[in-house]
């Protein structure tokens, strides 16, 4: 069945608006109620949420909704996605809930879920919940009725998590780390992960008020982190987004690392400590450089659709543990279950203290292509696919790289647009090349 509410990362929107409403979130915790009692008899779920304003209403119809159906909670209160996805797992619970829209604006909020083993659920559960949705309520007896409590440790627990995946031979003593957790789920857990492992921490974007997650902070924003990391002579700056699920890394210099330099680095990390690593999964739209650098040291890069579910998913049927997008979402499935922001920070942390070497040093003769990104709006009922001028000097553009370069054109899978990327080693033609496309698109 088509799916009317989940996207590629759970139900999102703007608060106030359907599908992002008590009443509806109501529903959907009583429906995901109904689903996990088809197999448990007294399911338990966790439920965390980042810093929103909004996530205080949410929890609470979501809490009912699954009470009313028979389920117990575990509330975690703000704590990032990957440390709820852990805390599933670690709790051994039936399934785990975040109440968060990641990287958007305050006003908008979203619900995803984790299995018992702290994973990304399947379409087929995800259709599943939306049968329920349509089926009513069924409230069970005032006997069978779900209870709730708060997990008080729930942040402490994660913490001591992010740092067990740190080589305990190793510590960030010296370094001083510039720390910005986006206003968001972060906020009282990264600075903390990284003084105890050694480092002089100072940090911005750890002042949530409800209202200004991801407001010009974060890795979303990292104009800030830059300006911080300069002032204050620190050596690192990392910043996370919202619910602290990607990644961005800024040096002494203030130059900015994006996610497919980090997860080259990563890979380099592992083949240096004599890891077999057969290949890594990037998407279509990792860098490529980053490809060419990879093969040169023989190992293969995997493009998945964009989003990291995908690059999730390619692992998974891979059985590789290494991948992740150039927006800081990265995954090393041999460290957590999902991406994780902190845990991606200590691994490129971990690589630079074990050999003395800085993030620049580490990435020597990494030069990323320029990338040219163009959106052409498109009209009502327009279908690009049919436009057999764009296919023609698509392939002609293609075939003049002679590998030296690659097109991309795809639609938004968001809003009513066509996105053009050209990558290049030489900057004008990617420019040029961008523009003739752009431009064939707008006429059919």
């Amino acid at each position: 069945m088509a799916r009317q509410y989940f996207g590629t990362d759970g139900i999102r929107g703007t608060v106030g608006k359907p599908p992002i409403t008590p009443d509806f979130v109501l529903r959907l915790g009583h429906a995901v109620g109904r689903v996990l009692r088809r197999e448990q008899e007294r399911p338990t779920v966790l439920i965390g949420k980042d810093t929103r304003i909004s996530g205080y209403m949410l929890e609470s119809a979501l809490e009912s909704g699954l009470n009313s159906a028979g389920v117990d909670v575990v509330l975690l209160g703000p704590l990032p996605t990957p440390g709820v996805a852990y805390l599933t797992r670690a709790q051994r619970a039936s399934l785990g809930v975040v109440i968060s829209a990641s990287h958007n604006p305050f006003d908008d909020n979203g619900i995803k879920f984790f299995s018992a083993e702290g994973t990304k659920l399947p379409d087929s559960w995800e259709e599943s919940v939306e049968a329920a949705l349509l089926e009513g309520f069924d409230w069970v007896p005032s006997t069978e009725l779900g209870k709730a409590r708060r997990l008080d440790d729930a942040p402490g627990r994660y913490i001591e998590f992010c740092k067990s995946t740190f080589d305990h031979r190793l510590s960030l003593r010296g370094l001083k780390i510039v720390v910005d957790a986006a206003h968001g789920a972060a906020y009282h857990i990264a600075p903390k992960v990284f003084h105890e492992l050694g480092a002089e921490v100072i940090t911005i974007g750890c002042s949530p008020d409800g209202l200004n997650i991801n407001q010009d902070v974060g890795a979303t924003h990292p104009d800030a982190l830059v300006r911080s990391v300069r002032s204050n002579s620190a050596d690192l700056g990392v910043a996370l987004d919202g619910d602290a699920d990607r990644l961005q890394l800024v040096d002494a210099k203030g130059r900015l690392y994006n996610g497919d330099e980090l997860l080259y680095l990563m890979a380099m990390d592992r083949l240096r400590r004599g890891k077999k690593l057969p290949g890594v999964v990037g998407t279509l739209m990792t860098n490529l450089a980053v490809e060419a650098a990879l093969k040169a040291q023989g190992v293969e890069l995997v493009r998945a659709k964009v989003g990291d579910r995908y690059v999730l998913e390619e692992l998974q049927r891979r059985n590789w543990v290494l991948g992740g997008e150039g927006s800081g979402h990265l995954l090393a499935l041999d460290k957590h279950t999902t991406g994780d922001g902190l845990v991606s920070a200590l691994q490129v942390l971990q690589a630079c203290v074990s050999r003395n070497q800085s993030v620049a040093e580490q990435l020597d003769g990494v030069n990323l292509c320029p990338q040219v990104l163009l959106n052409v709006r498109l009209k009502p009922g327009q279908d690009w696919s049919r436009n057999t001028r764009l296919a023609e000097l698509e392939r002609s553009i293609t075939a003049d790289f002679a590998g030296q370069g690659r097109v991309l054109i795809r639609a938004s899978g968001t809003e009513p647009l066509l996105r053009v990327m050209v990558e290049a080693f030489d900057a004008a033609q990617a420019s040029r090349c961008a523009e003739q496309l752009a431009e064939v698109a707008r006429q059919s």
